[in-house]
Formats: structure tokens, sequence, C-alpha cells
């Protein structure tokens, strides 16, 4: 057994998973061998959440049950939305919410006690927790708001629901395939820090809802989730100072060392994320459609000048926070709403990574190497 330390356990092989695959020098992202571009502007997310949790991509028929069966879970009944309510007028953080209600509704799961080795059950609660997490989330946002939830339709695809119940009116077609297309993006990436969060409770053989309520409080870290928050929040801090964002950029870097632009750097690409380069594209799209391209012209505008810097070229580049921000806010989605949505989509991942695991379970149980005292006398309490 080796003692050498590996802190963060970088570089650490841990598992075999076939859901994703990152190349990071290269700037690839594939799922199931089928590239992030591709699944991208070719297939739905329900495609996608398929796909990681079977294998392989559904047929017409099987795509098209697979939709009605995650439409028929989306309705909460009135105790969740008490929940809900009350977490709103509590002014709880959207995240924080989210924790509570994801383990709050295995209380109205009819499978709730089912054995985790029955991975079919587990399947199941799964696919009530991706369906039910837009109403939850949509419903807290319209709360805190002062105004009614709307009820989730079947007729809806999974984004563009979201959309309609968050905003009371159905989107457009832009709208619906932009945000389709992020939700896509953020499906899964590896045994980032919430997915394996989600796989360790996993190894326990604790249920779904366990893990994902445990990949959800992994997320809420500034380390890991919130970066497109903190993006959207500096564009805005920049756009209301009325000035220039990159000599914004270049102050900030001069007079705080430590500064970093958030959204620039990832831990495993080291060259631009090839997620930010299609939400890059859907920014420009955004804002050429509204008249007001603001938002992607300043983000490009840093971007540029950490290209001009050779900035890029040592790996500070673009990750998949620097533009899902700028989408996210041009589509009317509240900025802290930002990470709940990044939850909302990485559950198809968490799931798939947590049931890919415990089909040949073994308990995660790494060590640690002990620096303390060893050998003290126990000393009396009057000795102490």
């Amino acid at each position: 057994m080796s003692d050498e330390l590996k802190k963060g356990l970088e570089g650490v092989l841990v598992a075999e998973s076939s859901l994703s695959f990152i190349d990071g020098d290269a700037g690839k992202l594939v799922y199931r061998g089928y590239d992030i571009e591709d699944l991208a502007r070719e297939a739905t997310f329900e495609e996608v959440v398929y796909l990681l949790w079977n294998g392989e991509l559904p047929t017409r028929e099987e795509l098209s049950a697979f939709n009605e069966s995650m439409a028929a879970e989306r309705p909460v009944d009135d105790a969740v939305l008490d929940t809900v309510a009350a977490l709103a007028e509590a002014d709880e953080e959207p995240m924080a919410a989210l924790r509570t209600l994801v383990s709050y509704l295995s209380a109205e799961d009819p499978e709730a006690d089912a054995d985790a080795t029955d991975l079919d059950a587990s399947t199941r609660k799964g696919r009530r927790i991706t369906a039910k997490i837009p109403t939850v989330l949509a419903a807290f946002d319209r709360f805190r708001r002062g105004e009614d939830p709307v009820a989730p339709r079947d007729d809806l695809g999974h984004a563009a629901n979201f959309l309609y119940m968050l905003t009371g009116e159905e989107p457009d077609a832009v709208a619906e395939e932009t945000f389709d297309m992020a939700l896509t993006l953020h499906a899964d990436h590896g045994l980032n820090a919430s997915t394996f969060t989600a796989m360790v409770i996993g190894s326990t053989m604790a249920d779904v809802y366990s893990a994902v309520t445990g990949g959800v409080g992994a997320l809420s870290g500034p380390l890991h989730g919130g970066a497109n928050q903190d993006v959207m929040e500096l564009l805005l801090e920049i756009d209301e100072a009325g000035e220039d964002p990159v000599e914004y950029v270049k102050r900030a870097r001069e007079e705080r060392e430590d500064w970093r632009v958030p959204g620039m750097g990832h831990r495993v690409y080291s060259v631009k994320d090839p997620r930010a380069v299609i939400l890059e594209a859907k920014s420009e799209e955004l804002g050429a459609a509204s008249g007001d391209a603001k938002w992607y012209d300043m983000a490009d505008a840093i971007e540029s000048f950490f290209a001009d810097q050779g900035l890029v070229e040592k790996g500070i580049a673009p990750n998949v926070d620097f533009y899902s921000g700028t989408v996210y806010y041009q589509l009317g989605i509240p900025v802290d709403m930002f990470t709940p949505i990044f939850a909302m989509s990485r559950v198809g991942g968490w799931l798939g990574h947590t049931l890919e695991y415990q089909a040949e379970n073994r308990l995660i149980r790494p060590r640690a190497r002990y620096t303390g005292e060893k050998d003290l006398d126990f000393p009396s309490i009057d000795e102490r």
C-alpha cells in the first residue's frame, strides 16, 4: 500500500467509468463516446440523460416513453410546496433551499424505502428527482418574488418547462434551444467534487436521495459551483461603474495580486473549455437577437485581453462558467439561480455515476496520514 500523499486526490484513479471522458490538453469532452459538440447541437437534454443512465441513445419510441415518464413526475404535492414557500419566506439561499428540498422529496416517493441494491428502483427514484428539481426551483423563485408557483406542463420539454414555470410564459424557440443546450453541457464532467461526493455516499449503499443531496452540498461551495454567478456579478459591477472591462481587469490585477477573473482557468483543461466555445456562440447569438450584445462583448473583450497577454496559452482560458452566466442572464434567469440550474443539469451525471458504481460496489474508504502525537500518558482531570 503506497504512502504517497496526493492532496485533493489529484491524479489518483479511484474508479472506472464509461460515462464521460475529458482530454484537458485537447479541449475535448465526450459522453458515452459522443462528442459534446454533437450532443449539444443534435440531442435534447432528455436524450442525454437517457444516454448517461442507459449507456446508449434512445430510439424514437424509447425517447417518447422516457419523455412521458419524466413529464409525469414533474408535479409535487402541497406539502412540498408549503416547504418551498417556508424556505422562500425565510430568505434561504437558493442552493441551501435546494439541498433541503431534494432531501424532503423522498417523503413523497412511493419507493423511498426500496433497497439501494434494487438499481431499477433507484433509477426510478432518480427520474423523479430529476423531474421535480425544476418544479421546486421555479416555485422557490416565484414564492420569494411574491408570486404563485406555475404548475408544470407535460407538453413541454425539460428545458422549456422550467423556463415556463419560472416566468409564466412559454419560451420562444431560441430560448428553449439555448437553455436545453446549456443543460446538456453541464450534465456530466467526470469525477468532479460533487459527482465524487454523490458516488462516495452511494458507495455506502445509501439511497439516491442522500447521494443527490450530498452532490448539491458539494456544488454549493465556491471552489466548485458558483463561478457563473461570480462572472455575471463582475460584469454587472463593471457595467454599473461605466468602466471599460479590460481596464477594470488590468487595475484589479495590479491592485490585488491574488485577484482572479472568475470563469478563467480549470483544474482539468489546459486550453479553452469546449463547453465555453459552444456557450460563447450562444451568448453572441442571444445578444444579436435582442439588439443588446454588451454582455457578450464585455466577456469577449476580457477573453481577448487574456489571449493578448499570453495567459490563455498558459492554461488560463475560459471555462464553462465564463459564458454560461451571460447566457442565463440574457434568458432572464436571476443571478443567484445560476448554480441551482447547474445542479438541475448535473443531477443526470450524479445519478449516472452513483448507479454505475453501485452496480459493482466497493465502499470508498481512503486513508489519511497521521501527524499527531503518540504514546501520551493519560493525565487525571486535576493534572490537566
